[in-house]
């Protein structure tokens, strides 16, 4: 993969980046000036999304570094980490706003509604260019997605923000700015919460969502004639749509040709089913485990060899295999094993 990525995106990014820092100076000199607590949460909002930019933008860069000897599934998982980053964050500038909507709400505070809603305004119509600006390729980028979402999140709170100085205005109900102050931590709250647990979940090796290893296990089973049991099976997320996935299949006893048919299928039924396109399957005549759909790893034993499995059982087994190589769609050979011998 080239690591110029998309230039147009990367413009974007760049572009995106400038409009979103000059409206977090706007709104922190306003709410100063203005002493709105609402104007300030906003830009509390405003400077995670100038950090969530940033880092999917470096993250977007990171990806693209090719899989080396070190990193044999590349650096996709920078753009994980970065949302994680940014969820934790988002967490805590929620709080520090209910903290100070609390003090703001025993003790009211006199706000130029005026020039509060200027500034609002201002506020608005940049995060609605900025929307518009990384919009295009929302559709086909999480990673741009998530920073879309961010900036679309930023013009909802400018539109509480503007509605709070109008009332503020024709009212003089200045209680009105730390109550649009907490819907904007709410806001900043839930979108906290989920980047935290999809995040979280990608890290701690999860499916995709909507997915489980019944249904992955009931897809290769009717894939081919002669599929008698999957077990061993592993299916994890590297990164949004790219998942990978690792299973021991038992096949009835057919020869080599028949096998690599039965591969064939496998992989296109994962394809078209889950959109799983990274598979390592290892082929065997019989189980050389308890069969276990989902493989529960044991302690160690204290001495191990390449091929020998610790069966759990009083004694192991060597398990000496007839290898056969499989290409997949990504260049990699993938080694099957075919007929397990117990010795």
């Amino acid at each position: 993969m080239e690591m110029h990525g998309n230039p147009t995106l990367n413009k974007r990014f760049l572009i995106a980046i400038g409009i979103t820092l000059a409206i977090l100076v706007a709104e922190i000199v306003g709410g100063l000036w203005t002493g709105s607590l609402a104007l300030l949460a906003d830009a509390g909002h405003v400077f995670l999304d100038v950090f969530a930019l940033v880092l999917s933008f470096a993250a977007m860069r990171l990806s693209l570094r090719p899989a080396d000897s070190r990193h044999t599934f590349g650096y996709h998982r920078f753009q994980v980490l970065a949302a994680f980053i940014n969820g934790a964050t988002l967490l805590l500038i929620s709080f520090e706003i209910f903290r100070e909507a609390w003090a703001r709400w025993q003790a009211p505070e006199p706000i130029l509604a005026g020039p509060m809603l200027v500034v609002a305004v201002v506020g608005l119509v940049a995060n609605l260019l900025v929307a518009f600006t990384l919009h295009e390729h929302d559709h086909d980028d999480l990673n741009t997605r998530s920073a879309f979402l961010h900036v679309l999140g930023d013009a909802i709170s400018s539109v509480g923000v503007i509605a709070a100085g109008a009332i503020i205005l024709f009212t003089g109900w200045y209680w009105v700015d730390p109550l649009v102050s907490v819907l904007i931590g709410v806001i900043i709250l839930l979108g906290a919460w989920r980047v935290l647990r999809e995040s979280t979940h990608i890290l701690n090796e999860g499916m995709p969502n909507g997915v489980t290893a019944e249904q992955v296990q009931a897809v290769m089973q009717t894939a081919a004639p002669g599929i008698s049991n999957v077990h061993d099976l592993h299916v994890w997320t590297i990164r949004p749509g790219f998942v990978a996935l690792s299973a021991h299949v038992v096949l009835d006893d057919q020869a080599l040709s028949q096998a690599q048919l039965a591969m064939d299928a496998i992989k296109s039924a994962l394809r078209e089913h889950f959109a799983i396109e990274h598979t390592t399957i290892q082929f065997e005549c019989d189980q050389c485990n308890d069969g276990a759909l989902i493989c529960t790893p044991t302690a160690a034993p204290a001495t191990l060899t390449a091929h020998d499995h610790d069966h759990g059982h009083a004694d192991a087994h060597d398990h000496s295999h007839a290898h056969a190589t499989h290409d997949t769609h990504d260049g990699h050979v993938h080694t099957a094993s075919l007929a397990p011998v117990h010795a």
